[in-house]
């Protein structure tokens, strides 16, 4: 999927933020984040200091802060240009969520160069992007896109990177809305909480993309064309990539007891569902455990 060269994304307030230490914290929802969670105790090591979760107290000394992505324009900057394609999600993504959450409050977007501390840990491309709930933002390294083909064998071309970011923003709409609240963390399994939250997440992105080339710039230019039916399986293969029980079978073992994310079917599904209807079957959480 592409952006319309002329459409105006000049509104964007993503912001661009890196430094070079990383710092503790924990709390952050996101997708490489549980591959390390997953990964430790299955090779017998510990790799909580990737995606936080270290005992308070430790100082944030100030990131760097490249400003907003003021060079970001237009629909042609998002085409050529991946983090103008995050400022340019940023824009419609939150167009798309003020029509349909009454009091919709946008959550902040910080492409990150190299690392930056946050109140939930080091955001980085080894974390991958994900969604601090204290801080309301969503945190991105787009060179992520490129472990992803590199490293899981993922093609995340454009719509799969619009997947990944919806699939982010589905999380503060989870926050905002009291979903978090109702339906907090209670242990790992394939009908766990933690489960449901991410499918949701997944049919969330899914919604907003059916009906992303509906939504058009204050000049009545659609912000963007059409996806072809190679992009919208590339988004699916993004889906695919992410499954808990793709991230195990990397091990040789693969352990339901221990999914905090769904399977990799269950993902393309609840992103196809999402797609295809629309935000009205996006209720996870009311879907017996056998019929996730």
């Amino acid at each position: 999927m592409t952006f319309n060269p002329d459409a105006d994304i000049s509104g964007n307030k993503t912001r661009r933020r890196g430094r070079t230490t990383a710092i503790a914290g924990g709390g952050a929802v996101g997708i490489v984040a549980i591959i390390a969670l997953l990964a430790g105790p299955l090779f017998g090591i510990d790799l909580s200091g990737l995606v936080g979760g270290l005992s308070g107290g430790e100082q944030q000394p100030s990131a760097s802060d490249g400003g907003t992505l003021t060079e970001c324009k237009t629909g042609e900057d998002a085409n050529t240009n991946d983090d103008c394609r995050m400022a340019g999600a940023e824009v419609v993504l939150n167009d798309y969520w003020a029509q349909h959450v009454k009091g919709y409050v946008a959550p902040t977007l910080t492409v990150v160069d190299g690392q930056t501390a946050t109140q939930c840990g080091t955001a980085s491309n080894a974390v991958g992007p994900f969604y601090c709930p204290p801080e309301q933002g969503v945190y991105l390294d787009p060179t992520f896109f490129q472990l992803m083909r590199q490293q899981f064998g993922a093609s995340a071309g454009e719509l799969a990177q619009l997947y990944i970011v919806g699939h982010e923003w589905g999380h503060h709409i989870q926050n905002i809305t009291g979903t978090m609240d109702k339906y907090p963390n209670n242990g790992t399994g394939p009908a766990s909480n933690g489960v449901r939250t991410e499918l949701q997440a997944d049919c969330y992105a899914g919604a907003w993309l059916g009906d992303i080339t509906d939504q058009r710039d204050k000049n009545g230019n659609p912000y963007l064309e059409k996806p072809t039916e190679a992009q919208i399986k590339d988004a699916l293969n993004a889906a695919f990539t992410v499954g808990d029980d793709h991230i195990q079978e990397q091990s040789g073992f693969v352990n339901p007891e221990s999914f905090t994310h769904g399977t990799s079917e269950q993902r393309q599904a609840w992103f196809a569902d999402g797609y295809k209807n629309g935000l009205d079957v996006c209720d996870t959480f009311s879907v017996p455990g056998d019929k996730l």
